[in-house]
């Protein structure tokens, strides 16, 4: 499996350009890019799964399902904080 470079992830991607984090996509498959992009969001939006849902621009319920896939798959996925 490929998995997004971690230099994408976190503050880092905040200081890269597009044509700095587009190479590090490449070889990764769209659902991994997808999963990268929900789980950054969600991180960054405390755990709220509303906000991030919004964020994203799913319903709820996807996201939902989303998250319980990831964790069948043994994923961390960001709590909600309260």
């Amino acid at each position: 499996m490929t998995v997004v470079h971690p230099a994408a992830s976190g503050a880092a991607a905040q200081s890269l350009a597009p044509h700095q984090i587009v190479p590090l996509l490449i070889g990764a498959t769209v659902d991994e890019v997808e999963r990268e992009l929900v789980l950054q969001t969600l991180a960054r939006c405390d755990g709220n799964r509303t906000r991030a849902a919004r964020v994203l621009g799913l319903s709820v319920r996807t996201l939902r399902n989303k998250i319980r896939v990831y964790a069948a798959d043994g994923i961390d996925v960001p709590a909600p904080h309260e």
